[in-house]
């Protein structure tokens, strides 16, 4: 059985139950820096229990499609955000939790200079860079204490344009 999962373009509405979209959109919150800089402010919504907010450096092997998704993971102590630290667009896979386990899996395509929180909980795919060289900035909880947990699908699924 083949089931297949189409990518879509991602949108801060579209990826709202999952998390946050992190992009320039609309006119900055403030200009600073003497003129020279917008800023956007307070993109994200980081939430962490029993651990503090660290930074920390990813470099994922890219991706090609299709893509076979056969597991993903969820965090229930943090939230997660992925910062590409290039202007290529990467993967997003998120999935709904029903009752404790990951529901019919969504695909988005961020375009270049986005950046994605994941909530606290959510179940979603691996890092997924599909251009080199696949280096993110990770905001994640840092803390004792076991903050994984991983789904793999009986049938796995295929994720393509």
């Amino acid at each position: 059985m083949t089931r297949t999962i189409l990518i879509e373009p991602i949108t801060a509405q579209a990826f709202a139950p999952f998390g946050d979209l992190l992009d320039c959109a609309g006119d900055p919150d403030k200009i600073i820096n003497q003129g020279m800089c917008g800023r956007y402010h307070d993109r994200a919504t980081l939430d962490f229990a029993d651990g503090r907010a660290g930074i920390s450096l990813f470099r994922a092997e890219p991706r090609t499609l299709p893509l076979t998704l056969d597991l993903v993971e969820r965090h229930p102590h943090g939230s997660q955000a992925f910062v590409p630290m290039s202007l290529d667009p990467f993967l997003v896979v998120v999935a709904p939790d029903t009752g404790d386990k990951p529901g019919t899996p969504r695909a988005f395509r961020t375009e270049p200079g986005q950046a994605i929180n994941f909530h606290r909980g959510t179940w979603h795919g691996v890092l997924t860079p599909l251009h080199a060289p696949g280096l993110f900035a990770v905001v994640d909880r840092i803390g004792d204490g076991a903050n994984l947990q991983e789904h793999w699908f009986e049938t796995p699924y295929t994720v393509s344009d």
